[in-house]
């Protein structure tokens, strides 16, 4: 049986690390890789942190060599595959905390390390401590929020912790449904503010104040309805 689950989890291994060099370049600009962060999340939260680093490992390297990324492709993912898994691991199975260790561990820790990296091995000049933290953070956001919504419907439908049985992963319950399903719908916003200001940036030429301030507003109105649902059913918990 345990062998059964070793071949398994290497298995699964495969497939996502066939899967992160496959859709990685969807909405991919240097410094920013979504799709990095989805598999990132869903590695941390089915085989833990070790396994989690090691495929955003091996998918940054085949990056490199196939697709000529630079070391961002290392940078902006090994820290925070393996924070996301640590950080589900110790708050045993709460998804949001997967959400922020990829967020913590690749917008800004990967972010600040790549300076040195990029200057000094990559030979990039004009580069500042925190110059990539705003599209790393940018990219967590998108490939974060996805992960975060695909493993809470997972969740709810009981598929999570029977993925991790599977695998041979620590079994987690995730917690509360209701909060999981408020949080899933004010990161959201997160999707929403970023899509807005994609938007605005490409089809209207002279913006006005407010134009530039409906991308606060999309995030507010999201975030405001995480909380009336939650307070709405909050009794159902």
């Amino acid at each position: 049986m345990k062998d059964n689950k070793s071949l398994l989890r290497l298995t699964f291994m495969g497939m996502m690390i066939a899967l992160g060099v496959i859709i990685s370049p969807i909405l991919r600009v240097e410094g920013m890789c979504p799709m990095a962060h989805l598999i990132n999340i869903t590695c941390a939260v089915f085989i833990g942190p070790v396994y989690a680093f090691i495929c955003a490992l091996i998918i940054g390297i085949l990056r490199m060599i196939f697709m000529g990324i630079p070391p961002l492709a290392l940078t902006g993912a090994v820290f925070g595959a393996f924070l996301s898994g640590m950080l589900y691991r110790l708050s045993r199975g709460k998804l949001i905390w997967a959400f922020l260790g990829e967020v913590i561990g690749t917008g800004i820790i990967g972010a600040i390390i790549s300076y040195p990296v990029m200057t000094y091995i990559w030979g990039r000049t004009g580069l500042t401590w925190l110059f990539y933290v705003p599209s790393f953070i940018a990219g967590t956001l998108i490939g974060g929020s996805l992960a975060f919504i695909m493993l809470t419907r997972m969740q709810k439908a009981g598929l999570v912790s029977k993925i991790q049985s599977a695998l041979g992963s620590n079994v987690y319950t995730g917690g509360n449904e209701v909060l999981n399903d408020a949080i899933g719908i004010g990161v959201l916003g997160f999707i929403g503010y970023l899509a807005t200001v994609v938007l605005v940036h490409n089809f209207v030429p002279e913006p006005t104040p407010f134009i530039n301030s409906i991308k606060y507003i999309v995030l507010a109105a999201f975030i405001a309805a995480g909380v009336v649902y939650w307070n709405m059913n909050k009794s159902k918990a």
